[in-house]
């Protein structure tokens, strides 16, 4: 089946719901939605060269400053999901966000999207710090255009 991403060029994460990822009222439970997220944006940023390696090397991270999330539907043990991500605002100095989409493979329902603002801070320290021209030379090459208004 053919998706209907919010965006074009995504960066697509598979993602299989297993057992572990279902909570007592049958679906996956939100917490795990936000693993997901976080899977997808550390998947994205090692395919533009930016891994746990260059982190450290550089002394640098992207954290979590805020999480949106609209769930729009629920994922159930077995579906077959792909996350999409997209760089669609950055200041190239601390704040870059994201934007997510996930969709269930089987009939193209969009279950969840979000937003994600990150800031990059100093690993050493934990204190916020500009980024350094690696992160800005490889996130750039994960930049989307979004469209007015998005």
């Amino acid at each position: 089946m053919s998706v209907n991403w919010d965006l074009p060029t995504p960066f697509i994460q598979p993602i299989r719901v297993v057992s572990e990822d279902i909570d007592e009222l049958g679906h996956a439970n939100n917490a795990v939605y936000v693993r997901w997220l976080e899977r997808c944006a550390w998947e994205h940023s090692k395919s533009l060269g930016l891994g746990l390696a260059e982190y450290r090397e550089l002394d640098r991270a992207m954290a979590v400053l805020r999480h949106e999330i609209d769930y729009l539907a629920s994922a159930y043990e077995g579906d077959e999901l792909e996350m999409a991500t997209w760089i669609f605002t950055w200041d190239r100095k601390l704040r870059m966000t994201r934007h997510f989409q996930l969709v269930r493979k089987s009939d193209g329902v969009t279950l969840l999207r979000a937003r994600t603002t990150f800031v990059c801070i100093e690993l050493s320290s934990g204190r916020p710090k500009r980024m350094p021209e690696a992160f800005i030379e490889g996130y750039r090459k994960g930049m989307t255009q979004a469209p007015e208004g998005f």
